[in-house]
């Protein structure tokens, strides 16, 4: 099979905001108890961080995280996740089902963002609470002293603020799982009053208004709408959720969902754009998927009912997940003039990249490769590359590129960087790429995720799915000619 790529510096979709390779921690699960922390590991420091995942965090170099939520936020009060840990109440978490022991909070959640040098996206609770819960904690967090919230973070020990820049007003309000769930009018003034209180208190935040929690809800659009319509002048982003699964073992299709992910992102963009034409406002909301990923593996499993951080929704990935995951970061760069932040849910065991034993040792998942490689070389601008490759019907869908790919271009350190995933079950691709306008760039590595079975897993002490590197693509000056296994993930980047 043959396929030709021909992109030059000029076709920028749009700068990269390194906030799109941002991840999520809920309490839930193990991602936090047992996940990030656990005191009495033989790797925690003196906090009850593990050092070991912080460790694979900085692999994976992850510039923001979501917390605490997620379904847990709408029945969160943050007042009892701070304080002396002794004196904090342990609660009965509805959204699931487990008992929350509130050893970890936002003190602890913002010493832990510090120390794996990345920045926290706090979620408020719009569910049970409302816009006084919230500007109280924008008060704790961001306020320097003498108010009544500043000093309160000031008596727990913590002298100077924390300085939190980005906001979640609630999670997910349309879904009737959702605790005190809301319709697209309740929320959007209960959105609108929080942001604006929290902006009063702080005006240097940007928030993040909930949209449908999905494109299949049947709020899907007319929730985006009405809630722009009342609270589009108080916030910045409209937040966007999806998942994939495999149930049906259809790895055509499963392979094509990024298709799916391209029209979504496409329909919520036309939405903010009509409300922002319909204000006749200069304006313009950004999109915020704070959470994507694979979710189907753990679906259902039974937990004991109050138990303290059980083993949870705890995916184990195949290979066939990880080209998912990968055609899914390069949809989001497709849209990188509007998608701004984005977070891979989740970070730690729950649906995540990393995986621990409580008590014991971590791995790497197969997930966890190409999110690294794109959040380590995916910079500078997003380029919208001219395609010519075949394409493939399926179950699903009609007219599947074989090839799935985005350009990025870093001006500053002189570097471009091709993503690409071959689609093709069992055929290689010959790929010639042609760089116009990029004289004196040479391909200076190609690594690619290859020749593993769709199903194969990793586990502790047998990563055997990961990167490997390979010969440089053939050149002859004008155009650079790669060969891409069947089923595979490459990068390959160049430098001047």
């Amino acid at each position: 099979m043959k396929a030709k790529i021909t992109v030059a510096a000029e076709m920028k979709i749009g700068s990269i905001d390194r906030r799109m390779f941002g991840s999520f921690i809920e309490h839930l699960g193990r991602a936090v108890y047992g996940g990030i922390y656990e005191p009495g590991h033989p790797m925690a420091d003196e906090d009850g961080f593990r050092k070991d995942v912080i460790g694979l965090i900085n692999e994976l170099d992850v510039p923001v995280v979501r917390y605490p939520g997620g379904n847990f936020v709408s029945g969160y009060d943050w007042e009892d996740g701070v304080g002396p840990v002794s004196e904090r109440p342990k609660h009965l978490e509805l959204a699931w089902g487990v008992t929350e022991p509130n050893t970890f909070g936002t003190n602890e959640f913002m010493r832990w963002c510090q120390k794996a040098k990345t920045s926290p996206m706090m979620a408020v609770n719009l569910g049970t609470r409302g816009p006084d819960a919230a500007r109280a904690l924008v008060e704790y967090c961001n306020h320097k002293s003498n108010s009544k919230y500043s000093d309160l973070r000031i008596s727990h020990g913590y002298k100077d603020p924390w300085g939190v820049k980005l906001w979640c007003l609630g999670n997910e309000m349309d879904g009737p799982w959702q605790m005190c769930s809301k319709t697209a009018e309740e929320y959007g003034r209960v959105a609108n009053e929080a942001s604006k209180m929290m902006k009063w208190v702080d005006p240097s935040i940007e928030t993040v208004l909930c949209g449908s929690s999905s494109r299949y809800m049947n709020t899907f659009g007319q929730w985006e709408q009405k809630t722009l319509e009342i609270a589009y002048d108080n916030v910045d982003y409209v937040s966007l959720h999806q998942y994939y699964d495999n149930h049906r073992g259809d790895t055509a299709s499963f392979l094509a969902k990024s298709l799916d992910l391209d029209d979504f992102i496409y329909s919520v963009i036309c939405v903010c754009d009509y409300v922002k034409a319909k204000k006749r406002s200069k304006k313009q909301i950004n999109l915020s998927f704070d959470e994507w990923n694979v979710w189907y593996h753990s679906n259902g499993a039974p937990v004991e009912r109050w138990s303290t951080a059980p083993n949870q929704l705890e995916d184990i990935y195949n290979f066939e997940d990880a080209l998912v995951v990968a055609c899914m970061l390069i949809t989001l760069l497709r849209h990188a003039d509007r998608v701004k932040i984005a977070c891979l849910a989740q970070l730690v065991n729950v649906i995540a990249p990393i995986f621990t034993k409580t008590g014991g040792g971590s791995f790497r998942q197969t997930t966890f490769y190409p999110f690294k490689m794109m959040s380590k070389y995916a910079r500078g601008a997003a380029l919208s590359p001219i395609i010519n490759c075949p394409k493939y019907d399926c179950k699903d869908f009609t007219d599947v590129p074989y090839l799935e790919s985005i350009v990025t271009y870093d001006e500053e350190n002189d570097e471009v960087a091709l993503f690409a995933v071959n689609r093709s079950l069992d055929e290689k691709m010959l790929l010639d790429i042609n760089l116009l306008g990029f004289e004196g760039y040479k391909a200076v590595s190609f690594e690619a995720l290859e020749g593993f079975d769709v199903l194969q897993e990793n586990t502790f002490g047998d990563e055997r799915v990961t990167m490997r590197s390979k010969e440089l693509p053939v050149s002859d000056g004008k155009i650079t000619t790669a060969e891409l296994e069947p089923l595979s993930f490459s990068v390959i980047r160049f430098r001047k």
